[in-house]
C-alpha cells in the first residue's frame, strides 16, 4: 500500500469512529442489523425515538462514513447496512451489538 493509500484509509477510519462515537448511531446501527433488511427513514426514526430533522443529520454522518447506503423510491428514502465497511474496517463489530 502507497503512503496516499494509507492516508486515506486512516481518513475512512476516522470518519467511522466518529460516527460512531454517538448513541443514537449506535442505536440506527443497532435497528438495522436487527431488521436484517432495509427500513425507510421513518421507521428507523421511530424505532430510535428520533425525530425526522435529529434522524436526518444521524443518517448523513453514518451514510458520510460509510456505515450507511441510501436508497431512494419516490418521496421515501430506504437504508441499509454498508456490510462491506463492516466487514474491511470492522470485522465482527457487528456480532458486539
Amino acid at each position: 500500500m502507497t503512503i496516499e493509500q494509507l492516508a486515506a484509509s486512516d481518513e475512512q477510519r476516522v470518519r467511522i469512529f466518529k460516527a460512531l462515537a454517538d448513541p443514537t448511531r449506535l442505536q440506527i446501527i443497532r435497528t438495522l442489523k436487527g431488521s436484517r433488511t432495509e427500513l425507510n427513514c421513518g421507521e428507523i426514526g421511530e424505532r430510535c425515538e428520533a425525530s425526522k430533522s435529529n434522524a436526518s443529520y444521524h443518517f448523513r454522518t453514518l451514510r458520510e462514513a460509510g456505515l450507511i447506503l441510501v436508497r431512494k423510491e419516490a418521496q421515501t428514502k430506504y437504508i441499509q447496512l454498508h456490510y462491506e465497511t463492516f466487514d474491511t474496517y470492522l470485522p465482527g463489530f457487528l456480532d458486539s451489538l
